[in-house]
């Protein structure tokens, strides 16, 4: 049997969805500035490294604070 996932994990599985389009669009978005202005692949290797490097930044810290919240609601043994 499957469990359905709480609104936290859907929080965090939603966040990550973001991370990937954090990733993917401004490398989409460059490739459509290359072709209007005619500047080579230039402007989509720029935007899709500043893309990942974002996604990068954004992914670390949703697992930090999953790590934390999973690390504050551990009760010590009594």
């Amino acid at each position: 049997m499957s469990q359905d996932p709480t609104p936290r994990e859907m929080g965090y599985y939603f966040a990550v969805a973001g991370v990937g389009l954090e990733m993917v669009l401004p490398a989409v978005l460059g490739v459509y500035l290359d072709r209007w202005l005619e500047t080579g692949p230039w402007i989509a290797t720029s935007l899709g490294a500043v893309g990942f490097a974002g996604g990068l930044i954004h992914l670390i810290a949703i697992v930090n604070r999953q790590a934390r919240d999973e690390s504050q609601n551990k009760k010590p043994p009594p």
